[in-house]
């Protein structure tokens, strides 16, 4: 199968060239020349603009896939390909997209004649060996058009995909993944600040975390991904404490307050986040003088 893939990012450039080396054509499109030519020695043949990108697709239905940031890139984009395109064409938007901004793609879409699909996808970096989970939005018939993309993206062509619903359902499937993903993150995070606390017992965290990683009950990529960055540093020292969020956990704390569904360990964890990046802490700053106001507690000083 041949397809059109816009934006060679990290992600994008990964997946082009898994697909490659499954045998599909892929005509990888970039705003940088120098990315261009970087895809084109992984078997991905080069385009300068979507019009050229598009232009180079022969087969038919045509293929475009969109691997660009979330929000007004992701729109825009997809109108400039949907002007290229003709009925019965397919775009798929593999990207972070809200849910809500998916939704209003394909309404603008199917006015347009143009299928669409929505692929929530995961993977990170060790998707090109391992295989990405794709949770695929769409009708029936277009998610099957597109099954051989799917079944080389994932990790075997029965497993770690799926059609999970309509237009729309990918994304929201993927947001909850990453919501969960950031209470798992955190849960970590906390075990390993306290078990480095406890100075006196000498604990060794990189050998912890690998006897975690056989017969626990914790045992998980995450797990593993924790016991290589501690190997490569036990301290993380060389890390500055700043976690950014990509916005996916935001819209899964939002959704559980529409719903009213309590998700308390999700939302803890997008706060620690922001927490994290608190240099100046005003908060912090306040809560040692209302101690100090009242009942004379002792501050310190800043330096």
């Amino acid at each position: 199968m041949e397809l059109a893939m816009i934006g060679l990012g990290k992600m994008g450039m990964n997946m082009a060239t898994r697909l490659v080396r499954g045998g599909h054509h892929v005509v990888g499109f970039a705003r940088t020349p120098a990315t261009v030519a970087e895809a084109e020695t992984f078997g991905i043949e080069g385009a300068h603009s979507l019009e050229e990108a598009v232009g180079k697709l022969k087969q038919s239905p045509r293929v475009v896939w969109v691997m660009v940031p979330s929000g007004q890139t992701t729109t825009d984009t997809i109108e400039k390909v949907a002007a290229l395109l003709q009925p019965g064409d397919i775009i798929v938007d593999g990207g972070n997209s809200n849910y809500k901004d998916t939704l209003k793609h394909a309404d603008m879409l199917e006015a347009k004649g143009i299928d669409f699909a929505d692929s929530g996808t995961s993977g990170g970096i060790w998707g090109i060996t391992e295989g990405y989970s794709l949770m695929v939005g769409g009708k029936p018939e277009v998610v099957e058009t597109l099954r051989p993309v799917f079944e080389t993206l994932a990790p075997g062509a029965d497993k770690g995909w799926g059609r999970v619903g309509p237009h729309g359902a990918g994304h929201y499937v993927k947001m909850i993944h990453n919501g969960i993903e950031y209470g798992m993150m955190q849960a970590f995070a906390e075990g390993f600040g306290i078990l480095k606390a406890k100075e006196e017992f000498g604990l060794d965290l990189a050998q912890i975390s690998h006897i975690w990683q056989y017969g626990s009950v914790v045992r998980s990529w995450l797990l593993d991904l924790a016991a290589r960055a501690l190997d490569e540093d036990a301290s993380l020292e060389a890390i500055k404490p700043w976690v950014a969020d990509s916005g996916e956990g935001r819209w899964t704390v939002f959704e559980a307050i529409d719903h009213d569904i309590p998700a308390p360990v999700i939302t803890m964890a997008l706060q620690m986040r922001f927490a994290s990046r608190d240099e100046e802490n005003f908060p912090a700053r306040m809560l040692a003088a209302l101690r100090n106001q009242f009942g004379g507690h002792a501050m310190k000083k800043a330096e």
